[in-house]
């Protein structure tokens, strides 16, 4: 098992993420603005997660993506499994060469199992423990309701009748 560029955006995405959740649903665009990623290729990779249940979608204004379950519950395994096609070129470059295809086996084992010690939970941890600042949620500003402007009130006369009459008082 190889760590693709998937797996890499995918992991960075998700770590952005949950250091940001507390504050309410995240938004694609602003993960693709931190982590300088092109927000289809998130749209791409959040559909494979949440489709695993690694990340649950919120519609709407204010809406965004929050884990599917606790960041403790995720692995580094999980989430490269969610996103990455299956090992297939591996696999046939494995198969062309008989004797070490049970060497490639194993060190494919011995990463996944390695990716599997690795929760979510510790790599935001050593995020904080290096000073990974998080700002706070900006102030989302409501739509703001016109103020009520009253019509001016007037004495004159509103139509010719009016105008006629007013000169026979």
């Amino acid at each position: 098992m190889r760590m693709s560029t998937k797996g890499r955006f995918a992991v960075n995405a998700l770590i952005d993420l949950a250091l940001r959740e507390a504050a309410g649903p995240v938004a694609l665009a602003t993960i693709s603005a931190r982590q300088q990623v092109s927000l289809s290729y998130l749209e791409q990779l959040f559909s494979r997660l949440r489709r695993d249940g690694i990340v649950e979608s919120t519609r709407g204004p204010g809406g965004g993506y929050t884990l599917g379950r606790p960041a403790v519950e995720i692995t580094v395994a999980d989430i490269v499994s969610a996103v990455d096609d299956p090992m297939e070129s591996t696999e046939a470059e494995a198969a062309a060469d008989g004797l070490s295809q049970a060497l490639w086996q194993r060190l494919n084992a011995t990463m996944l199992q390695h990716m599997a010690t690795i929760t979510l939970q510790g790599l935001v941890d050593e995020q904080k423990a290096q000073g990974a600042t998080v700002e706070v949620k900006p102030v989302r500003r409501a739509i703001a309701t016109p103020p009520v402007v009253k019509p001016p009130r007037t004495t004159a006369p509103n139509s010719v009748f009016a105008f006629g009459r007013s000169f026979a008082r």
